[in-house]
Formats: C-alpha cells, sequence, structure tokens
C-alpha cells in the first residue's frame, strides 16, 4: 500500500482511465472523462429484432429488483420469462397497450404459459410486438395476431444535465431532476431505429491514449519518489 497521496492518486486515475477503455466495448457506454468521449452517438444494423437505439437524448428506462430506477442508452433488449429485459436482466419500463401508467414492458401472462408468443419485435414507434398464435379446436386452423404489449418509455433530461454513472451503462440524474418522459413519435420525440445496436460513445484510440498517459504519470511519480528516498539515504550515510 503507497502511503503518498500523490501515488494512491495516480493509481486511482490509471483506474478510472481504464473503466473507460473497458466501456469502449459496452454498447451504448457513456464515459467517465469528456475527453475520451465521442461527439454523437452511432449505431450499427443487427438481426435481432429486439435490439433498438434511440436519438441523442433519450434515454431508456430500467428498474432494479429493489425498486430503483436508473436509465440507458443500451437498447440491446431480450426476452426474460415474457418480461422485455436489459442486457443486466433488469425490466424495461414502458407504458402498456391497456393503460398509461408506466409499467414493466411483458407479454400476455397467460400467452407466455400456453406458448403461443412469438416473433417478438419493437418498432420505429417504440411498440412491443410479439403473435399470438392460436388452434380453431373445431376446424384445426391456424390463426395468427398481432398484439401490442405495450409502448417503451423514453427519458429525456433537462438540457445541461450530467448524468452520472458507475458502470458506464446505468445512468442516474443528479437528485431532484426528473426527465420528461414519452413515446417515440410523440411531439418533438424521433422514432427509433429498430434492428439497430447503439455503439460506446467512448473513443478507445483516445481512451488508451489516456490510459498510456496515466501509467507514465505514475512511473514519472514513482521514480521521484525513488530518487527521493535514496537522496535521504545519501544524506543519512554522509552524516554518520
Amino acid at each position: 500500500m503507497f502511503l503518498n497521496p500523490a501515488l494512491s492518486a495516480a493509481l486511482d486515475r490509471i483506474s478510472e482511465r481504464a473503466e473507460d477503455v473497458r466501456r469502449a466495448f459496452t454498447p451504448g457506454a457513456v464515459a467517465r472523462y469528456d475527453d475520451v468521449a465521442t461527439a454523437r452517438a452511432s449505431s450499427e444494423f443487427t438481426l435481432d429484432p429486439l435490439a433498438v437505439s434511440a436519438a441523442d437524448d433519450l434515454y431508456f428506462v430500467t428498474r432494479s429488483e429493489r425498486g430503483e430506477v436508473s436509465y440507458t442508452r443500451d437498447g440491446s433488449f431480450t426476452l426474460r420469462n415474457g418480461r422485455l429485459v436489459d442486457g443486466e436482466g433488469e425490466p424495461i419500463r414502458g407504458f402498456p397497450a391497456s393503460g398509461n401508467e408506466l409499467s414493466d414492458l411483458r407479454i400476455d401472462a397467460v400467452d407466455e404459459a400456453l406458448g403461443r408468443a412469438s416473433d417478438p419485435q419493437i418498432e420505429r414507434d417504440g411498440s412491443f410486438i410479439y403473435a399470438r398464435v392460436t388452434v380453431d379446436p373445431r376446424s384445426g386452423l391456424r390463426k395468427t395476431q398481432r398484439v401490442v404489449a405495450g409502448r417503451i418509455a423514453l427519458a429525456r433530461f433537462p438540457a445541461g444535465t450530467r448524468l452520472e454513472t458507475t458502470d458506464g451503462s446505468r445512468c442516474i440524474p443528479p437528485h431532484g431532476v426528473q426527465p420528461q418522459l414519452a413515446v417515440a413519435g410523440d411531439a418533438n420525440v424521433p422514432a427509433l431505429r429498430p434492428m439497430h445496436r447503439e455503439r460506446s460513445r467512448i473513443n478507445l484510440d483516445e481512451s488508451l491514449v489516456k490510459l498510456n498517459d496515466a501509467y507514465i504519470a505514475f512511473d514519472a511519480l514513482r521514480a521521484a519518489e525513488q530518487a527521493k528516498s535514496n537522496l535521504g539515504k545519501t544524506t543519512m550515510d554522509l552524516v554518520k
């Protein structure tokens, strides 16, 4: 353990810069340091029908098991027990087709239990849909019905709001700041991009440069500390 505060701070800086390097590979991740952040978000096409990307200033809403709400840019969604969840398995919030109260988006419980839900996907207006397949017991004919489970909620924060993050993916606003909730296609709310996955908002090359600079700064401090220690030892030897 280093007792020198400057060396300890330099090690902390290395750790923080390394976090940005790791986050560069996480979809939708934001940088810890602004000097390695990209100017705008970008996305790439994917064949995943549950992947979606949002406009620059919009966030998806998630909820932890403890009920804690957070916000994310990562639209790499999946289904877990009929529920739409993010990459960490936390529910995605939205407005169900049968009401306007914010809740977890999920496939109808009966459809899930009977195994008659298929082809889940997300549309440009944020609709989370699936196909309900039923069979007429008398004729044996199969019938497919398009079902809208709900629409994904999008959060927009006041201009200039700086969100805090611990893992680069989930973000929380400063105390007392609340977002405006809406859905894609509403007034001034751009449509989503289905089958697109947002890239990290971190410039990998720049983050590697900054990490290297942090290592160089640490080595310089350590060398100076070692030289100071050697000088002190030499002085003591001369005194003796």
